[in-house]
Parts: C-alpha cells; structure tokens; sequence
C-alpha cells in the first residue's frame, strides 16, 4: 500500500500524489506535496474519524450466540477498536459474539445495529440500535451483504453460513479465535492483526467496491 500520511490542512494524502475524500471513501487525483510524519491505514481512520470527517460504512461482526469468555473478550476488544476507527458494526442483535462485540462499541462511542431474525425488536441485547427483520436465518443474508467486510470471532453453523455469503458477494472476511475453516478466510492472530488488515482493504487506492 502507498505511503501515507497529512497534508496541513489535515486533509488524508498519498506520499505518491493522490487525496483522500472521506465521503465518498475515494482517493482524487491530486499531485504530491510535503506531509507530515508517515501513518498507518488504522491511525488514518482513527485521526479521520476522530475529526468528524468520515463517512461510516459499516463491517460486519459475526460469531456464535454460546460464545467462550475468551471469544467474548477478544469480541469487545474488537469492537471498541472498530469504533474508534469510526466504523459503525453490523451484528445478528442477539447474545454471545453479538452482545459482546456491541458492548465493546458502545462502550468507546460508537453505534452497533443489530439485524434481528425475529419481528420483536424487545428480543435484541442492550447495545444495539435493534432492527426487527422479521425474516428468520435469512438476515445473515442481509449482514453479509450490507458489510464491507466481515470479521468472524469464533462460529457455529450460522457462522459458517455468514462466511460463505461473505465471500460468495465479494466481501474480504478475517477469522478470529478458532473461526470455522473455510477457503478464502483471512487467519488474524489478533484483533490489532485483524483491524490493520481491515484498516488497509478501506483506503487501498482503488477502493473498495
């Protein structure tokens, strides 16, 4: 990935010419000019949305309803992570991954939605914004789909299908603590790993789709 770092109006550049509108998540043709110290694509995102300038396009955080406490705790490290970098999380709204992640969005400002299977939105955990889809299994299809990409903590049956939908649209998908096996899965051995990765898919010049 290009070089990056901040031209002094605090404006997002490549060190190879190129600026970054945060709206619209696209790099514009703009020539070279001095910046300050370099930054990675994560600390990019963390300045940006600190600023109040970024779009928020959201990333699916998906993994079992019966999660370990270990695959709890790495979910609501990775959530406050993807808040601070100004990514609001798409989850399925219920227990285990779901709460844990939302709890860790939450918990460092930012918003977690959650898609629910069931019409009721009272049936949601108390960190998400609940939507009630009211469509059964049928809203992983949904999560898969609205994501940018996805990050897996760990993962039972529905997991597994959230994954597969994630890779069948196209969507990059990271796996995290014993996430199941499947072709094209991303490994991170951590959430850091996981959100630089994230952080450098967003702002590759070309873009995401």
């Amino acid at each position: 990935m290009p070089r990056l770092g901040f031209d002094r109006e605090g404006r997002l550049r490549r060190r190879d010419g190129g600026c970054f509108d945060p709206w619209q998540w696209l790099w514009q043709p703009a020539p070279p000019v001095p910046l300050a110290a370099e930054v990675s694509a994560r600390a990019a995102l963390e300045r940006l949305a600190a600023a109040g300038g970024l779009r928020p396009v959201p990333v699916g955080v998906i993994g079992p309803r019966r999660a370990s406490a270990a695959q709890a705790a790495t979910a609501r490290t990775l959530g406050a992570a993807l808040a601070r970098m100004g990514l609001p999380v798409l989850c399925g709204g219920r227990t285990g991954v779901m709460e844990a992640v939302a709890e860790g969005v939450r918990g460092a400002g930012g918003l977690c939605i959650g898609l629910l299977p069931e019409d009721d939105w009272r049936a949601a955990n108390p960190h998400v914004l609940p939507l009630a889809t009211g469509i059964g299994k049928a809203r992983n299809v949904l999560i898969a789909q609205a994501s940018r990409a996805l990050i897996a903590v760990g993962g039972e049956l529905g997991t597994l299908t959230e994954i597969g939908f994630g890779l069948h649209f196209g969507k990059p998908v990271w796996g995290l603590d014993a996430a199941p096996e499947v072709p094209g899965l991303r490994r991170a051995a951590s959430v850091d790993e996981a959100c630089d990765a994230l952080a450098r898919f967003l702002l590759e010049p070309a873009g995401p789709s």
